[in-house]
């Protein structure tokens, strides 16, 4: 079985191969691509993080302003605007695997730098560096998981490999409410160093992707891959594949600006920059603060302070579930309207009844971290949906170097908003959601159970 799969003909234009990757059914194979790229996923997520619950001990520790803690959260951001821009470059360019093992590298040698810093100073420049790493992954692994998936339960395979994000968020929470207490801030960054050894691995464990090699011209390549594919999946599920059918026609064309601001993608490049800036200004500018807020503005101890937090991120964690299992049936524009619409209402109550004890903030900022989850997740599906394989992963480096900007901003604003009151803070961001809310509902396009190349001529 295997042998006829192997000695089909070369795979020479692009059409040929989205029909074979639309035939094969989800095998173990597509679980361990998923694993070995979601492994990496959860080191980017925990690393983002991990800078919340080291905040509040060198907060007091350095002595450090609400200027200086929002600076240190948001110059990890500065590099991974950078990262995201670069890598995705890396990615269209040298292919996707090579862009994920070298980010992962970055990540990992800088989250070890980090646990060596001195000082304020020392630690603002390692993170910065560990940023573009940071940066660059997420955004490639997306990619590379959209184009290993058929049409047909696309947003349900990406979503549920996207979980790991919020997993390795999550495991942030619980890890830092113990580690930092018990062994010291250090440790968190020791841990972040890990994924170096996945990196090692990583690039004779997945296969480059078919459709980046044939959209390249690289038919050989792009043969051998999909024929080791075809051949992992037969022998994982015991059975022939189905016969290979025409999915799409499609026509080759160079890469070129117009696939981003062109006629046909211009509307789509807007809106998705719009759906990242928001969804993140509010994720970044708001969650990562919040231990920090429990602290510094409430005054709790700092056990309770990281407990709330760690509510904050499971009751995210549930969102994303709640998106990976449906949006498939909802589609991608209800649920973005529906979750910033959330978030809106539920920051707009907390500026007009007003934040006057950490559990209503508990509360409501959960729930608006319950929707924002749904974006934040979901944008990484939504996105690459949105660009053709020429153009694909530099489209969806711009759109993460927005989300790196958002989340360089939001803290910013929290550490000059907060003296003045948590309710503008909480009214600036619920805003945002409101005005992304309308934009999403008029003008997003809606891509569920349609073949990349069908949204993306």
């Amino acid at each position: 079985m295997s042998d006829a799969i192997l000695t089909r003909p070369a795979c020479s234009k692009v059409d040929d191969v989205v029909a074979r990757i639309e035939r094969l059914p989800i095998s173990l194979w597509h679980v361990k691509a998923r694993v070995v790229v979601g492994v990496a996923t959860f080191f980017d997520a925990f690393d983002g993080l991990a800078i919340a619950f080291v905040l509040p001990v060198l907060a007091p520790l350095w002595k450090l302003t609400p200027p200086q803690i929002g600076l240190m959260i948001s110059v990890g951001y500065v590099g991974q605007l950078v990262g995201a821009l670069f890598f995705g470059w890396v990615a269209q360019r040298y292919g996707r695997v090579k862009a994920m093992v070298w980010s992962v590298l970055v990540l990992s040698i800088m989250s070890l730098a980090c646990a060596f810093a001195w000082n304020y100073e020392s630690l603002l420049v390692f993170r910065a560096i560990q940023g573009i790493g940071l940066g660059g992954e997420v955004p490639i692994a997306a990619v590379y998981i959209s184009e290993i998936a058929k049409a047909k339960g696309r947003g349900r395979f990406v979503l549920l490999y996207e979980l790991i994000f919020p997993i390795g968020l999550v495991s942030a929470g619980f890890l830092g409410s113990w580690i930092v207490p018990t062994f010291g801030w250090q440790y968190m960054f020791v841990i972040g160093a890990l994924p170096a050894i996945l990196a090692v691995f990583m690039q004779r464990l997945l296969p480059e992707s078919p459709r980046w090699l044939a959209a390249r011209g690289r038919d050989q390549e792009a043969e051998a891959a999909l024929a080791h594919i075809e051949a992992e999946t037969a022998r994982a599920t015991g059975a022939a594949l189905p016969p290979v059918q025409p999915v799409v026609v499609t026509h080759e064309k160079p890469a070129s600006w117009a696939d981003l601001f062109g006629p046909h993608y211009l509307r789509r490049t807007l809106v998705v920059w719009t759906i990242w800036f928001s969804a993140f200004i509010v994720t970044f500018g708001l969650v990562v603060w919040v231990p920090t807020m429990y602290r510094t503005v409430f005054h709790l101890p700092l056990a309770q302070s990281l407990q709330y937090g760690l509510i904050t991120q499971i009751v995210g964690l549930f969102g994303t579930l709640t998106c990976a299992l449906t949006i498939d049936r909802v589609g991608r524009r209800p649920w973005f309207a529906v979750a910033f619409a959330g978030v809106a209402l539920a920051l707009g109550s907390l500026w007009l009844f007003g934040a006057s004890s950490p559990e209503r903030v508990l509360v409501l900022v959960s729930t608006a971290f319950f929707c924002s989850s749904v974006l934040s997740i979901g944008i990484y599906l939504y996105t690459p949906e949105l660009y053709p394989t020429r153009a694909r992963a530099i489209g969806v480096g711009a759109g993460g170097a927005w989300r790196n900007l958002a989340s360089m901003i939001g803290p910013t604003m929290v550490g000059m908003m907060i003296a003045g009151g948590l309710e503008n803070v909480f009214l600036a961001f619920g805003a945002v959601a409101a005005v992304a809310c309308v934009i999403v509902a008029i003008f997003a396009v809606e891509t569920k159970g349609r073949v990349l190349e069908d949204i993306s001529p």
